[in-house]
């Protein structure tokens, strides 16, 4: 059995709380043993690395060094998180003067870190460490017939490529067909989705948020599946506004992970797709009835 260090980070405990269920329900399915990092805080997020850079390394440094001492790979699902946490690592060990500062820190918290803690995500660890196969061997229900966008977003692969291609990843494309998905071609599958641009510049946000979605629908996909929390919910939440400034277009935007649990056959509840702005559940029933 694979045993991980999970770092839900709080996007998972929030926003994405759909995205902790289902995750958990396929690892449970697949035999992956994950042990919570204990007493585990915030990433330091993106947004606050652009005011205090330090700071936010000395936050994710923090995780990287409770981590290091279970001597386990940390498994980051967030795009941020696994964002933030691999750039302090990077900046650690390629900047003197940071490690210098933090190791301070660390003394103070009577932690110590030497680098060693590798940080993955999860299509990283279903990949290459599970298999195509084993997952395969799982499958109830093919999700047959149903055409998926993968919406990877910005930060999965850039600026630090460690699991997949930086400009045209695959993974989340291998794993949605190997459960019986059709995967259409998505061009602006790494396209930033506004981000928290809607909050500050909700125009901007908007029409980011309103291509995304008309590619999807031009590709003629029937739904979207993505990695990352802020983009599932930028995506999901702000659909209709879009729609009423640029042409109404109703794409459900789901999880990679809710898709695998339904060809596991997981129930819709069990994957959190009650949680949803736009409905998924009706037309995901088209494709796994057994499971819904």
């Amino acid at each position: 059995m694979k045993r991980y260090l999970y770092y839900p980070g709080c996007s998972l405990r929030g926003t994405g709380k759909a995205y902790e269920e289902s995750l958990l329900a396929v690892f449970k399915a697949l035999e992956i043993e994950m042990e919570e990092l204990e007493d585990w805080n915030c990433c330091g997020a993106t947004a606050y690395m652009s005011i205090d850079e330090v700071s936010s390394f000395a936050l994710a440094g923090r995780n990287l060094a409770m981590a290091e001492k279970k001597n386990l790979d940390l498994l980051a699902p967030c795009s941020a998180c696994f964002l933030v946490l691999n750039k302090a690592q990077r900046y650690i060990k390629e900047y003197p003067k940071v490690a210098q500062t933090l190791e301070h820190g660390f003394k103070a918290a009577g932690l110590e870190y030497h680098g060693t803690t590798k940080v993955r995500h999860p299509l990283d660890v279903l990949i290459n460490d599970i298999g195509l196969e084993r997952i395969k061997a799982c499958i109830k229900k093919p999700l047959t017939g149903l055409k998926v966008a993968p919406y990877y977003g910005c930060q999965i692969v850039r600026p630090y490529a460690t699991f997949d291609l930086m400009y045209y990843p695959v993974t989340m494309d291998k794993l949605l067909r190997a459960v019986g998905a059709e995967v259409v071609d998505y061009p602006l599958k790494t396209r930033c989705c506004g981000g928290s641009q809607k909050g500050t510049l909700p125009e901007v946000g908007l029409s980011l948020i309103h291509i995304l979605l008309k590619e999807a629908h031009r590709r003629e996909a029937h739904i979207v599946s993505t990695i990352c929390p802020l983009c599932q919910f930028n995506l999901d939440a702000f659909q209709e506004e879009a729609g009423k400034k640029y042409g109404e277009i109703s794409m459900p935007v789901v999880y990679f992970t809710q898709l695998l649990g339904l060809a596991f056959g997981f129930s819709p509840k069990e994957l959190g797709l009650e949680r949803n702005i736009v409905a998924a559940k009706q037309l995901l029933a088209k494709f796994a009835p057994a499971a819904a």
